[in-house]
Order: structure tokens, then C-alpha cells, then sequence
């Protein structure tokens, strides 16, 4: 296969991005650091090149591994969409605001014990970081309120973002992306492969709007989920054919290009020495492709095993505050540790009482090259009921019990009803295929405890719906 070259890709009809205003270094280097969060929508741990992966050559997100730092235990807050972001944005359990599967109509929601929409009083990431001085931007999917019948989703606004462009499933759809009330179709004047460019340009445009002071962007784009559109002479297969390994490749190469061209844009706009992009996925891919797409571990979205909660995580600057070529092998993070991490790294103050109700830590310093032992267990669930408001994996063997906590490189998982225990030590056996909980009983009765004790504390929803 020849090599693919990284090279800034130009869209016909999308706007150019003139050079930006600052060009005086020591100007930029006083400014606090532009931050922009790169979220895929169920991309897997094996999708990526420098993690593995072999459908097709990721070359622009592989070069900015090789100038950063990739980490090889990043993990979700959730192996689903809505309450892997509303862990993200919140640094606390989805649960605890009542988000444990993905949202969708009223009568969905509270099938699944759920809320409609993210609670306004629960304290996010872009309101901290306003507060603290930043512009901030949301570009891409939200899907945390919005979409279908839930018309009384709060808006952006509420949540602490400045500017925002999004899909359907958000309080205020973009209606050129959303010509009907769906993920997309025909007639949206952004056609669905152009999708991840267009929010690219809107984070180069926001960034260059903003030169003068720092910004906050969770840029989110959506195109790595089903239904998979590559280009308009594919078109003709949807709806038929759009999760097929093929189409998965088209995708896949042309969102590596468009984030080779929000790097490069970030330098056109001689920002590059004063931002920070981080590049992630919010849960495991479906499909997988045999687990491939899941680097080979077991589970993949809407499983509890490793597949579907263990992300590619790559953090990269110019700066120089980040290393470039490590890779951090030891270093258990989380997205619950993002809003404290980020905020630390921003020099922004956290909200009042704040360490006190989330369920992340400061991983600042692995952050910026130096491996950090976690502190804190992380613990998830998913799957409260059998409604089918909670999606399961098309592999029997990817189901997992629906409650599971790490603690240092033991993994137990069980269900609520204590049932289908099951204990793996990850550093011996990522792939959690060698179930060992007869041959330590200690650790799995501390486990056990714990595991239980954090999912009974959780908070039970009364739904509203009728």
C-alpha cells in the first residue's frame, strides 16, 4: 500500500481562513493556552494507526501522536454516547445527573430510568472555563438534550458555551446540517462527508474571531458513527450498505485528513505555539469487525469490557509544556478527570466545592509527560434494565454484567443482582479472557464491596413521563 502524506485538505465551497492577527510570540506565550477537544463519535481503540490499526493509513493523527503524547489507558466514562459526554462535560457519573444510556424520545428516556436532558444546575467544563476567562465553542454532535420529541432541552448557552454549530440531536440544530429531523439526509446542504470539515472550519474561524484571548472548543464531530457516507458517489448505497467495511474506510480516511487540516489550520493561524488539541473517542465502535476496530479486546460499544470503555487518547502542543514521541503506558486516566486536568493546565479556578463532588482527579501531570499513579478507582455502568432502551452488542461473548470498577490493574465486573462476577488483572490479560477471581478471593471480595456499594448509592429516577 503506497504511504499516504498528510497534507491540508481544501472543500469546495467552504471558506478560506486568512492568516491570524498575532504573530508576536511573546504575545502568544502570555496568553493562557487555546484548548481544543477532539471527541469521535464511536471510534475504537484499534482504529488508529499508531494504536494498531490497519483499514486504512491515519497519517495526519499519527503525526500528532509522534508530537505529543498517546496513552495506552484512557478510558470513557461510559461504553455509550449520552452519558459518556455528560461524564466528560461533568466530571461526575453519568448517573448521578441521571444519564445512563443514550437519550432519545421521552418515552425511551424513561425506559431507561433516564432524564430527558442534562441538568443546567450540574456544574460543566466550558462554564468553568468561561468563568475563567476563555472564549468557548462547541462544533459537532451534542446529544446531551434535544432531538425527537424532547422540545424543553436547555440550550448552549445554559451550559456555558459562547458560539455552537450541531447535529439533530441538540436543543438548536444547525439547519444546514438538518434539513429533517434526523442524522442526516439528501437534501441537508452540508452533505454528510463534508460534515467533519465544516465544524473544522468553524473551530479555525472561532479561533481566528478569538485570536486576542484564549479559547475553550469541544470539537465533536459525529461522522465515525453509523450510517457511514464517504462521498456523493456513495451516496446511491444509503441506506443500504452504510455499515460496511468499505464505506468504514472512507470515512475513516477522510476524517484523518480533516484533522491534518485543523492542525495545519491551527498553524496558518500562528496559534500552534499556544494551543493544546487533545484527540479521544466517546465509547467502542459498532460495528467492530471481528473486535478488530476494538484493538482486539473484548467488548465494543455498549459493553462494560475493555473494548468498549478503553479510547485512543492523544494530547499534543507546540509549546513545549508537552513532550513529544512518549507514550505513557501506566497512566490510568479518565474522562471524569478531564474538567480538573484541563482546568489545572488553564490556569482556570474550579467552581466551589468542586473537588468535593467529582468522581475524577487532577491527572494534569501525565498530561504533560510525567506518568501518574491514580488515586481513585473508576467505576461505570450500563444496562440497568432489559428494555431495549439500552442497546446490547451483537456478540453474545461483548455482553457484560452492568457494573464495573479498576482499581490499579484489577478489573472486576458484576451485576447488580451480584450475579456473573468476574475479576482480570489488565496488565497480564487486557483482552479479560483469563477470569481469575477463584484464585484471589481477597481482592475480589474488596471489589465486590465496592463495586456494589458505588452502584446502590447511585440515584434512582422518578420519570415524569406519561
Amino acid at each position: 500500500m503506497k504511504k499516504q502524506l498528510c497534507l491540508p485538505v481544501i472543500l469546495t465551497g467552504l471558506p478560506l481562513l486568512s492568516s491570524c492577527s498575532i504573530t508576536n510570540q511573546k504575545e502568544a506565550k502570555s496568553l493562557k493556552p487555546n484548548i481544543i477537544f477532539i471527541l469521535t463519535d464511536d471510534m475504537g481503540y484499534g482504529d488508529v494507526g499508531v494504536y494498531g490499526g490497519d483499514f486504512v493509513p491515519t497519517p495526519c493523527i499519527d503525526k500528532m501522536a509522534a508530537e505529543g503524547i498517546r496513552f495506552e489507558q484512557y478510558y470513557s466514562a461510559s461504553p455509550i454516547s449520552s452519558p459518556s459526554r455528560a461524564g466528560l462535560l461533568t466530571g461526575m457519573h453519568p448517573a448521578r445527573w441521571n444519564i445512563n444510556s443514550y437519550l432519545q424520545t421521552r418515552k425511551g428516556n424513561s425506559e431507561a430510568e433516564m432524564a430527558d436532558f442534562l441538568d443546567v444546575n450540574a456544574p460543566t467544563l466550558p462554564r468553568a472555563m468561561k468563568d475563567g476567562g476563555y472564549k468557548t465553542g462547541h462544533f459537532g454532535k451534542w446529544h446531551l438534550g434535544g432531538g425527537r420529541d424532547v422540545d424543553n432541552a436547555p440550550g448552549f448557552t445554559a451550559y456555558g458555551y459562547d458560539e455552537y454549530a450541531s447535529t439533530y440531536e441538540s436543543p438548536d440544530p444547525d439547519p444546514l446540517l438538518t434539513s429533517t429531523n434526523w442524522i442526516w439526509a439528501k437534501t441537508d446542504s452540508i452533505k454528510r462527508w463534508n460534515r467533519t470539515a465544516y465544524f473544522v472550519d468553524k473551530t479555525l474561524d472561532f479561533l481566528k474571531r478569538n485570536s486576542g484571548e484564549p479559547c475553550f472548543v469541544n470539537l465533536w464531530p459525529d461522522d465515525m458513527h453509523t450510517p457511514w457516507v464517504g462521498n456523493i458517489e456513495e451516496e446511491t448505497l444509503v441506506p443500504k450498505g452504510t455499515e460496511s467495511e468499505k464505506n468504514f474506510k472512507t470515512v475513516l480516511k477522510e476524517y484523518d485528513k480533516q484533522i491534518g487540516r485543523l492542525l495545519q489550520g491551527i498553524k496558518d493561524l500562528n496559534l500552534d505555539r499556544n494551543t493544546i488539541v487533545i484527540f479521544t473517542s466517546d465509547n467502542g465502535p459498532a460495528p467492530s469487525f471481528r473486535g478488530s476496530r476494538a484493538g482486539n479486546m473484548r467488548g465494543c460499544k455498549a459493553s462494560l469490557f475493555e473494548g468498549g470503555t478503553r479510547m485512543p487518547f492523544i494530547i499534543q502542543d507546540t509549546k513545549g509544556l508537552i513532550p513529544t514521541g512518549k507514550v505513557d503506558s501506566t497512566s490510568v486516566v479518565s474522562a471524569l478527570d478531564m474538567f480538573q486536568s484541563l482546568c489545572a493546565l488553564a490556569g482556570v479556578k474550579l467552581p466551589v466545592n468542586y473537588k468535593n463532588q467529582t468522581d475524577g482527579t487532577n491527572m494534569s501531570k501525565a498530561l504533560l509527560g510525567k506518568p501518574q499513579e491514580r488515586k481513585k478507582e473508576i467505576y461505570w455502568e450500563y444496562r440497568r434494565n432489559n428494555k431495549g432502551a439500552f442497546p446490547k452488542p451483537g456478540a453474545p461473548e461483548n455482553v457484560s454484567p452492568n457494573v464495573a470498577v479498576r482499581k490499579g490493574d484489577w478489573k472486576l465486573l458484576i451485576n447488580k443482582d451480584e450475579s456473573d462476577l468476574m475479576l482480570y488483572n489488565l496488565r497480564e490479560n487486557p483482552q479479560e479472557n483469563v477470569e481469575v477471581s477463584a484464585k484471589y478471593p481477597q481482592i475480589t471480595k474488596e471489589l465486590k464491596e465496592k463495586a456494589l456499594t458505588w452502584r446502590n448509592s447511585l440515584p434512582q429516577l422518578i420519570s415524569s413521563f406519561k
